[in-house]
């Protein structure tokens, strides 16, 4: 099967499961939770130790709050800076999304973000999939030049999606890779790369729970809450699923 992989990692940690199951790509974030953030320097740079020469490809997202993907003047050269930098600092590409007061994409910031990305490589995040039409929104990903864009279709999940999916695949017409994600595990792995996707982004991540020193389960912000790792077994889970 003819099939990427891409495993969304908020560390250098998950980048070695990454290298180990043979993933072409890691998506570098922080704050799986929140929808992903763009990542500190320091995580950058150890995940680039991490990968090594062989190892995946490093891309980082780029998103400054969670929330919306409607951003103002300050968020925007947020972004572009951030963009830069993490091409500067060892990034192979970065994750990119922003649509405009309508909801549709926003092609001036989309352009400046490209831009600061110089020859790396761009992808268009889920950003694609709270737009009212997520063809023509590929159709755009395309005329900006873009390399790929990650989408579920559309949907809550990408198994959901896989109709929207199957029709994403068809207008790309191999003029840029699309990729599924959203909920992606070993189960319904196989029938995602039916669909005739590029590749398959998952962050086969397990929730980590715990009581340091006596203290009382609390909320994340009382710093005390539980928090996500990548988890080896569910990582090598999917890629047996897809007889890789």
């Amino acid at each position: 099967m003819n099939i990427a992989l891409e495993l969304a990692v908020q560390g250098p940690a998950g980048v070695r499961v990454a290298r180990e199951v043979g993933a072409a790509r890691v998506e570098l974030t922080q704050a799986l939770a929140l929808g992903g953030l763009t990542p500190s320097p320091a995580t950058l740079e150890l995940a680039r130790d991490a990968a090594g020469d062989d190892g995946p490809e490093i891309h980082v997202l780029i998103r400054p709050r969670a929330g919306g993907f409607h951003y103002d003047a300050d968020e925007l050269a947020i972004s572009v800076r951030d963009v830069e930098w993490a091409v500067a600092n060892g990034a192979d590409g970065v994750v990119i999304g922003a649509l405009d007061s309508s909801g549709a994409l926003d092609l001036d910031a989309m352009a400046r973000l490209r831009d600061a990305a110089g020859d790396a490589s761009v992808t268009l995040h889920r950003a694609i999939d709270v737009t009212a039409d997520p063809v023509a929104t590929l159709e755009l990903a395309v005329q900006l030049g873009l390399r790929r864009v990650l989408t579920s279709g559309g949907a809550s999940t990408a198994l959901e999606g896989m109709d929207a999916l199957r029709a994403l695949v068809a207008a790309a017409d191999g003029r840029i890779e699309v990729m599924a994600g959203s909920g992606v595990v070993a189960t319904g792995a196989a029938e995602l790369a039916a669909t005739g996707i590029d590749a398959l982004h998952f962050s086969a991540k397990r929730a980590v729970h715990g009581d340091s020193a006596g203290v009382r389960m609390g909320s994340a912000s009382d710093g005390v809450g539980g928090y996500e790792v990548t988890d080896r077994d569910a990582a090598f889970a999917v890629r047996r699923a897809l007889a890789l």
